[in-house]
C-alpha cells in the first residue's frame, strides 16, 4: 500500500469513515462469538480502536511482530484458539454466506472461480471436491480455483510441522502446512460466490464501488 500506511496498518485504512477491520468483524457469521486478532505493524491503533470487545464480540490480541507467513502467524495464536475455528484475512472481503458455508465442514478451505489466475494461488481438487494440490504463482495448473485465505481448521494443524512456502524460502505457509492434515481427513474446497482482496493502492481506489457487495 506504500505511502498510504506510512501511519496506518492497513487494515484499519478507512471506507465510508469506518476502518476496513471493523467490516471484517461485522461480516462473520453470527456463531463467531469471540475474534483473534493477531497484529503487529502499529498494533496500538487496531488495539486502541478495538479494545477487549465490539459489536458484541470479546476481542483478543496476539502480537506478532516477524514477518515470516500466514503459519507462523497462525502458531502464535495456538495456545489460546479453540479446538475448531475460522480464519480469515485482515486484508479482505468475503461473503457471511460463504463463511457460513465454510463452517459446516471440519476442515475446508475457500475458493472463488476466477479467469485470469496467473498471479493467484490455485487450488486443485479431486472427485469428491476435497483440496488435492495448492499451487502458488506461477504455476502452470488448469485450475481456476483461487485460494482466498480463508479456512476452517482444527487444533490438530498445531500437530504439524510448519511448511515453508516455496522451497527454500524463510516465509512459512498455513495452506502448505495444512496440506499435511490430509494424512488424516479431507479438507474441503468451498466455492465462494464473492471475494475481494484489498492488496494494493488500485483495490483500494475501487473498495467503495465494490462496498455494497458484501453489506
Amino acid at each position: 500500500m506504500g505511502a498510504l500506511c506510512d501511519d496506518t496498518p492497513k487494515p484499519m485504512l478507512p471506507i465510508e469513515g469506518k476502518p476496513k477491520l471493523a467490516y471484517s468483524i461485522e461480516m462473520l457469521p453470527e456463531e463467531i462469538t469471540e475474534v483473534i486478532l493477531i497484529v503487529g505493524y502499529l498494533k496500538e491503533k487496531i488495539m486502541d480502536f478495538f479494545g477487549d470487545s465490539y459489536k458484541g464480540r470479546k476481542i483478543r490480541y496476539v502480537v506478532h511482530d516477524t514477518i515470516d507467513g500466514t503459519g507462523k502467524v497462525l502458531y502464535s495464536a495456538k495456545d489460546i484458539l479453540e479446538d475448531r475455528f475460522l480464519v480469515t484475512m485482515g486484508d479482505d472481503f468475503y461473503q457471511k454466506s460463504d463463511l457460513e458455508k465454510l463452517m459446516h465442514n471440519e476442515l475446508g478451505v475457500l475458493a472463488l472461480e476466477m479467469k485470469d489466475v496467473s498471479s493467484m494461488a490455485v487450488l486443485e481438487i479431486d472427485a469428491l471436491g476435497a483440496l488435492e494440490h495448492i499451487l502458488e504463482a506461477p504455476h502452470t495448473s488448469s485450475s481456476h480455483l483461487v485460494n482466498t485465505g480463508a479456512y476452517m481448521l482444527t487444533k490438530d494443524f498445531f500437530h504439524y510441522p510448519l511448511v515453508p512456502k516455496s522451497p527454500g524460502s524463510k516465509e512459512y505457509g498455513l495452506p502448505q502446512t495444512m496440506m499435511q492434515m490430509r494424512d488424516k481427513k479431507n479438507i474441503f474446497v468451498v466455492r465462494a460466490t464473492d471475494w475481494f482482496p484489498l492488496g494494493d493502492p488500485q483495490a483500494y481506489n475501487k473498495v467503495e464501488q465494490r462496498l455494497q457487495d458484501f453489506l
